[in-house]
């Protein structure tokens, strides 16, 4: 990882962590709105997925299907006015228990800080799209 884009994960932590949200399109013009937040805890997604909608990537770097996935999760993120978040579940296997993730991927998507919708396995742009404009 490049020291800008950790630059823009730690200003996206930040401005998640002190409630600082712009409109959707100030977001969508924001650099920091165009990349998914990495979380790292439990801690970390409560403050993230507070309030908004947020989806909330469940991933292993060992996952096929998971790396299919990611250049549409960043699509996603870069193209709408939801938090995309990443939860690495090697590195947060209690949090990933928590939210009962027995597959890669799982995406969970959030509305005002609490789970709406489960999505295991592969999925479609516009599928994810549709889904998070019914929140919006």
């Amino acid at each position: 990882m490049t020291d800008e884009l950790a630059e823009i994960r730690q200003k996206k932590l930040e401005e998640l962590r002190n409630g600082e949200r712009g409109t959707a399109a100030e977001n969508e013009n924001s650099e920091s709105a165009t990349e998914p937040v990495h979380v790292h805890g439990a801690g970390d997604l409560q403050d993230t997925v507070d309030d908004g909608v947020v989806l909330v990537d469940f991933y292993a770097d060992w996952c096929g299907p998971c790396k299919q996935l990611e250049p549409v999760v960043e699509r996603i993120a870069a193209g709408t006015a939801a938090t995309v978040a990443k939860v690495d579940i090697d590195a947060n296997q209690q949090l990933a228990a928590k939210y009962g993730v027995r597959s890669v991927p799982t995406l969970l998507l959030f509305a005002d800080g609490e789970p709406v919708e489960r999505l295991v396995g592969m999925q479609q742009e516009p599928q994810l799209r549709s889904l998070i404009e019914s929140y919006t």
